[in-house]
């Protein structure tokens, strides 16, 4: 069974986000979203309203599920039988970032092979930081966010 992982903070998802998954469905068995939990970042959201949301977003995908993990990404990959990671870049920074992680990666879990997806043209200026500043500063994130999260977002 081929099993990847898609790590990250999804603070908030993004539809840059959702087209990356959208894309790596096919490819792969099993796709296991981890939201990473990093007790030392400041999030907007709570663990929790990250992974409704995610469950909501993707509830139609029988080959997504979703899960929390603190620690390590190659040792969640190990809990849960991951040889394939996958990872959305937008720019040639992002490239160098994502680059440097999967050969780290590589290092301390040999049997995991990093995918790399490079984002469409018409969401590479998306980011969940540039989200998160939008909704600090009560501003419309309808265009970035899939419309299944907006009540999560915007709540009275």
């Amino acid at each position: 069974m081929k099993i990847a992982l898609f790590p990250g903070s999804f603070d908030p998802i993004t539809i840059a986000h959702v087209n990356i998954l959208q894309r790596a469905t096919p490819l792969f068995d099993k796709i296991v979203i981890g939201i990473g939990l990093n007790s030392s970042k400041q999030n907007f959201l709570t663990a929790e309203q990250r992974l409704q949301i995610l469950e909501t977003v993707f509830a139609g995908y029988k080959n997504i599920e979703i899960q929390t993990y603190e620690g390590l990404t190659v040792d969640f990959c190990r809990k849960i039988n991951a040889t394939y990671m996958v990872r959305g870049i937008r720019s040639a920074s992002d490239f160098e970032y994502e680059r440097a992680i999967a050969q780290i990666n590589q290092t301390m879990m040999p049997e995991v092979e990093t995918i790399l997806l490079l984002s469409k043209p018409e969401y590479s200026a998306i980011s969940s930081t540039i989200v998160r500043d939008i909704l600090r500063n009560h501003g419309d994130v309808s265009p970035f966010v899939p419309k299944e999260a907006l009540g999560f977002l915007y709540k009275p």
